[in-house]
């Protein structure tokens, strides 16, 4: 059997192939920019392989997800910055260095018995690595500003946390998602809404509760996905149960919606 190396190297030699002055005309038009969206989009497709718990999926899209990896690193390799080699060595070099607990083991070395022990003294690593930078970095300059929103508001709140900077309880986040949510109510209450600061408050709450998320161990995004799914199973089942009965939704009342709604809800498991 075939080795994941010689496996990656054939990868690699493929889409070297595809790029050659006799490749592939498509291949040849790309450039980081252009793959961009097919990198997000492979992203969310591994994505959603994991919610399903679909394997045969999963092996398909993380197939397609290094593809991608290695066709901007071939990009890279042609105009001269680094290969898929370099970017291989590096996350391998990094992996290492950053659990010396795992490689590194010497007499007197701190023993890391819990995962939140490992999160810290990998923040502490990192804050090291970044002290010997010629450009030094906050704690929070690494997190891509690219990033969902929400998924963005969640690593903040660990970058945060890492250094003590926490609620002390789940408890404590609720209590600042319903002091978020007295401000709403508060700003939308008058007869004309500030819309800027209406902005700000809807932002605040959305960050307290990617923190509450954060606490409870779940993470936001995919439990946003989840919930983005199950809206439009029931939704899509109510347009559908009220298309046979000849009815249109538009022509409906609110509360009539909300009827059908609950029928569907209540016939529909939640996953």
């Amino acid at each position: 059997m075939s080795t994941a190396g010689d496996e990656f190297t054939r990868l690699a030699d493929i889409v070297a192939r595809l790029r050659a002055p006799d490749g592939c005309p498509w291949d040849r038009e790309q450039t980081i920019d252009t793959l961009k969206r097919y990198v997000l989009e492979e992203t969310y497709e591994v994505l959603d392989a994991i919610d399903r718990h679909d394997h045969d999926a999963l092996r398909e899209e993380l197939g397609d997800f290094l593809f991608e990896a290695v066709f901007v690193a071939q990009l890279e390799h042609e105009d001269g910055h680094f290969s898929i080699a370099d970017s291989v060595r590096s996350i391998a070099d990094k992996l290492v260095r950053r659990h010396p607990h795992v490689f590194v083991r010497h007499e007197g070395a701190a023993a890391l018995d819990t995962a939140d022990q490992v999160r810290t003294r990998w923040e502490e690593i990192k804050t090291e690595e970044r002290g010997g930078s010629a450009k030094p970095k906050t704690l929070l300059s690494g997190i891509p500003a690219a990033l969902p929103a929400l998924l963005r508001a969640y690593q903040i709140g660990a970058r945060a946390a890492s250094v003590g900077f926490d609620w002390s309880h789940a408890d404590d986040v609720v209590a600042k998602i319903r002091e978020e949510v007295d401000e709403i109510q508060e700003v939308v209450a008058g007869s004309k809404a500030d819309q800027d600061r209406v902005e700000e408050e809807v932002g605040d709450l959305l960050f307290a509760i990617a923190n509450l998320s954060r606490k409870l161990g779940v993470e936001p995004e995919t439990a946003l996905r989840k919930a983005n799914d199950k809206f439009t199973r029931r939704f899509t089942a109510m347009e559908s149960t009220i298309a046979t009965s000849g009815r249109q939704m538009r022509e409906m009342t609110l509360d009539e919606l909300e009827s059908q709604w609950q029928r569907v809800k209540s016939g529909q498991p939640d996953h």
